[in-house]
């Protein structure tokens, strides 16, 4: 009998192409947002993604498609709800939350990328915007001994 051994295989690293026909293989409809990046759309959930030295970055976090542009998730303390670049507010209910937490995760999945326990958790905000702290967007409120 011969000796058993064990070995690793070896990472196979695709280029930015091969993971785009990754995502499309995986059901993902992939089109050219602007010059340099590539949005990443199923259903009317999307992602931004542009390549850096072969890899693949994440412009911002996945949101809800508002037109041509997409939402991203913001908790606002007492609701949460997706705004667009433009101002446009929409809220975000369950089923919404749910279906961007599994576009999230497959995206992850389809691109090799890893999944981090507080994610996979559930969704995560891009923006955190709590009404009720006073002089939140005034910079930093004159101290009491000044």
């Amino acid at each position: 009998m011969g000796f058993m051994f064990f070995r690793r295989e070896r990472p196979v690293t695709r280029n930015f192409e091969e993971k785009l026909n990754a995502l499309r293989t995986a059901g993902f409809t992939v089109a050219a947002a602007r010059p340099g990046i590539s949005r990443v759309s199923r259903g009317c959930y999307a992602l931004d993604l542009k390549e850096s030295a072969g890899a693949v970055l994440v412009e911002d976090r996945a949101g809800v498609l508002m037109g041509d542009e997409i939402g991203v998730l913001v908790d606002g303390g007492y609701q949460k709800f997706f705004l667009a670049p433009s101002g446009k507010k929409a809220p975000a209910l369950a089923d919404d939350l749910k279906g961007l937490h599994d576009f999230e995760e497959d995206v992850k999945e389809s691109l090799g990328m890893k999944s981090l326990y507080n994610e996979s958790l559930g969704t995560v905000s891009t923006l955190y915007q709590y009404d009720r702290v006073k002089d939140r967007d005034r910079g930093v409120p004159k101290r009491i001994w000044e």
